[in-house]
């Protein structure tokens, strides 16, 4: 494993081409974050520092001229390319003019270039439907673009946001033509505009042959992976194409908690997996070694066709390249330039990969496995662990403890139960990858025999979900950590702390006893008494997932109010069980998305409930229907609220503020913004402070609150839409709040909550809290002002009291 593609990675490394690596990688990083400017600034630092190198190396002796002039050559070469390219590239993503258009929020005509497959985006099924919002988010590349009638010059990278209808059809290299609302992209970002289409694609072009090819065999491996239950049928599609169109939500947030999430995406351990199967064959028939690394180069462009062409897919698939090609010219230890090569090349080719989370781990994890992992597994056995099972001790420890600095400050938690997860879930993933690949193979001329195939497969699949399942259950599986380069830098310490301490005998005895010590005492307390629900509290921001549920306690025992419902039933009613929460005079639904109104059976079917309430929207058609069933089912009314009326109880008083009889309402096929905007929007008065409601409303609906007469202080805030980017700052401003909700699901696909808003609510020394990282989170008053706790832990916000 270790050993990868056959590259024999002891010895001493070769070096040079690795300052040549960092000069690309962080100049693109600097040039993206803080100014195209800065990509030329970092090109000239790389060449000046190659100089220094070539003048510093006369009256070396020759071996050390020679590494020298090796390390100043690519330095120069390196320093220029990024200078030059990378600096011009940039800038014309910087000055592109739609990206001044989208800004001012014009419409367009767009011809585009589909560049990668479109992702599918839909909440959670509810009512036997596949969900609310249905749409897909298209990468392209603009071909032409007419603005007011006038044609704009414009080759920049785009994000298309459109129906899922017929867009999600499309594949990489098909040119379409749409008319879109244009919407400015993040900063930090090649992305020019963020498009959003209501209708379908028009003039659609004929995709590739191999396009084509390669999404037959995709289609065909998910046909014959319907011979497995739900969960195995939709894994086994993402742990060989990184397909998780049909894995459940639940599934990727406990391989998220679990640490296994990389097996949901194609990396290089896919790579590695095929290229050796395919290698070992090879030389079992007598092979030479160029002809099996040529038979592994046909396989690895074989596997990157039939994964498609997205940037994980080809990061690996670079890698291999190299990799392969060091072996075929026989260069035993060239490991290490293979990795930096690989940096260079992908950072020359697309510089958004210098901003890439997904593009630092996978740089990070091979240079763990190429450095670090070979000695941890030579030192074990020496100590007389056999050497397979050091190599498996090895490489996910070696894997894990290099990326996490990374994990932690972009997610702001740690798991720590992905080494032994990743761990045990090692001796299955092989074969259950080579036998996804063969039925996708075999699928379009064999159809029986592919659906052999994915049975074989079915128990590897069964083990890892069964893994995942249960690490993320363990305790503590995940904790939280300080998000954002500090963060990062934190635990990079503490991981580099950790390595010298178990260097010392005595102290990994002591760690030991501590670890034991945790296992013995902290973790049965923690299952035991987890000290739930606290004394007093007001709101509490159920743990459901990806979708909202507040619950307000009234005053009276066993009694509160419910605020939207999550995407699921049995989240709530577990939340409401640990409350004691037997009577519900009011459920609201803030609006009709899936996420929202999917668990309303946990209230209606087991709860005393008043009364459903909900605005004036009546979209998706699908979902009022439902919601009106099950209370009409349940013999409870529902009644519509309108911006003005108040409802009180002996310890909570609850104000409609939004929206108005005179706001437009969504009308069918609206898309999600619109029926977003048509939230409910309340404020709770509760003897905890008063608390903002925001549903899932976006700018429009933020910006006529704030226009709007109503006062929106609040002590509380619960961030609209999942801490969407999409989100004001003078909400935030206008509220004042001290204590931040996010309701929010681990692992989610939409990328929430955005980092922006994070880094924002930070800056403004409001603490926040995040259901995905802290779980069931409660504000309780005290004296000093209301105060947060979760199942967890009790924080209040940095400096005292709000």
């Amino acid at each position: 494993m270790i050993s990868g593609l056959g590259l024999d990675v002891g010895g001493r490394q070769d070096w040079r081409l690795v300052p040549a690596a960092l000069v690309v990688w962080f100049a693109t990083m600097a040039g993206l974050l803080l100014g195209w400017w800065w990509t030329a600034v970092g090109g000239l630092v790389g060449v000046a520092v190659g100089v220094a190198v070539v003048a510093r190396s006369r009256g070396r002796s020759a071996v050390a001229r020679w590494w020298r002039l090796g390390m100043a050559w690519s330095l120069l070469v390196c320093g220029l390319l990024v200078g030059l390219v990378g600096t011009l590239r940039l800038r014309a993503a910087a000055e592109d003019p739609l990206r001044v258009l989208a800004g001012a929020g014009a419409s367009a005509v767009v011809r585009v270039e589909v560049t990668e497959r479109p992702k599918p985006v839909f909440s959670a099924g509810f009512g036997g439907q596949q969900g609310g919002v249905w749409t897909v988010v298209v990468p392209a590349r603009v071909v032409s673009a007419v603005v007011a009638g006038r044609p704009v010059r414009s080759a920049g990278a785009v994000v298309v946001i459109a129906p899922a209808e017929r867009w999600r059809a499309l594949l990489p290299g098909q040119q379409v033509t749409a008319t879109a609302a244009m919407a400015s992209a993040q900063p930090g970002e090649l992305t020019v505009a963020v498009l959003r289409v209501r209708g379908p694609p028009e003039a659609v072009s004929e995709a590739a042959a191999w396009q084509r090819i390669a999404h037959t065999l995709r289609a065909g491996l998910r046909d014959a992976a319907a011979v497995l239950d739900a969960e195995p049928r939709g894994l086994l599609p993402a742990l060989v194409v990184g397909d998780t169109d049909e894995l459940p939500p639940q599934v990727v947030d406990e391989f998220q908690a679990a640490g296994l999430a990389h097996l949901l995406a194609v990396s290089g351990s896919n790579l590695a997996i095929v290229c050796v199967a395919v290698l070992l064959l090879l030389r079992t028939l007598r092979c030479g070694p160029r002809t099996a690394a040529a038979g592994a180069v046909l396989a690895l462009v074989g596997f990157v066709v039939l994964a498609g062409p997205e940037p994980s897919v080809l990061r690996a698939g670079v890698m291999g390249a190299v990799g392969l090609l060091a072996l075929a010219v026989g260069r035993q230890r060239a490991a290490l330039p293979a990795l930096a090569v690989a940096v260079i090349g992908l950072v020359l080719w697309d510089p958004a990969m210098a901003v890439s989370i997904g593009f630092a781990l996978s740089v990070l994890a091979t240079g763990g496995l190429v450095l670090i992992a070979p000695r941890w597994a030579d030192r074990l056995a020496g100590r007389g662990v056999p050497r397979g099972l050091a190599e498996a001790l090895a490489v996910p420890a070696a894997a894990h403890l290099v990326t996490a600095p990374v994990v932690a400050g972009f997610a702001g938690e740690v798991s720590l139960v992905a080494i032994g997860a990743n761990l045990l879930v090692a001796p299955v993933v092989a074969p259950a990858t080579v036998l996804g690949v063969l039925a996708a193979v075999a699928a379009p001329v064999s159809p029986w025999l592919a659906e052999v195939l994915v049975r074989l497969a079915g128990p590897e699949a069964d083990w890892l979900i069964l893994v995942a399942h249960h690490a993320a259950g363990v305790p503590g599986a995940v904790i939280s950590w300080p998000a954002g380069w500090l963060g990062g830098v934190l635990l990079a310490g503490c991981v580099v702390l950790l390595v010298a301490v178990l260097r010392r005998r005595r102290l990994r005895v002591l760690i030991a006893l501590l670890l034991t010590g945790l296992l013995v005492v902290v973790v049965p307390l923690r299952v035991i008494a987890p000290g739930w629900p606290p004394d007093g509290w007001a709101v509490v921001a159920c743990d459901v997932g990806q979708g909202d549920a507040l619950v307000l306690a009234t005053g009276d025992a066993g009694r509160a109010v419910v605020v939207d419902t999550g995407p699921e039933a049995a989240p709530l009613a577990g939340c409401l069980d640990r409350l004691d929460v037997s009577r519900v005079p009011l459920v609201v639904l803030s609006h009709l998305h899936a996420d929202h109104v999917g668990g309303l059976e946990a209230v209606l079917s087991d709860r005393a409930v008043g009364a459903v309430g909900l605005s004036r929207a009546r979209e998706p058609r699908w979902a009022w229907e439902e919601v009106r069933r099950q209370a009409r089912d349940a013999g409870v009314p529902v009644v519509q609220l309108t911006a003005g009326q108040r409802l009180s109880w002996p310890g909570l008083v609850i104000e409609v503020l939004a929206p108005d009889e005179e706001e437009v309402m969504p009308a069918a096929e609206s898309d999600g913004t619109e029926i977003n905007n048509a939230s409910l929007v309340l404020r709770a008065s509760t003897p905890a402070g008063r608390v903002l409601l925001s549903g899932d409303v976006e700018l429009s609906a933020q910006a006529r609150l704030l226009d709007g007469r109503a006062d929106l202080s609040a002590e509380v805030i619960k961030v609209p839409h999942h801490g969407s980017r999409y989100t004001s700052p003078e909400l935030f401003s206008a509220t004042r709040a001290r204590i931040a909700l996010v309701s929010v699901g681990a692992g989610n696909r939409y990328g929430h909550p955005s980092p922006f808003i994070m880094r924002l609510l930070a800056r403004a020394g409001v603490l926040v809290l995040r259901t995905d990282t802290s779980g069931d989170t409660a504000i309780v008053a005290t004296d000093a002002g209301p105060r947060a706790v979760t199942r967890g832990a009790s924080r209040g916000p940095p400096g005292g009291s709000p």
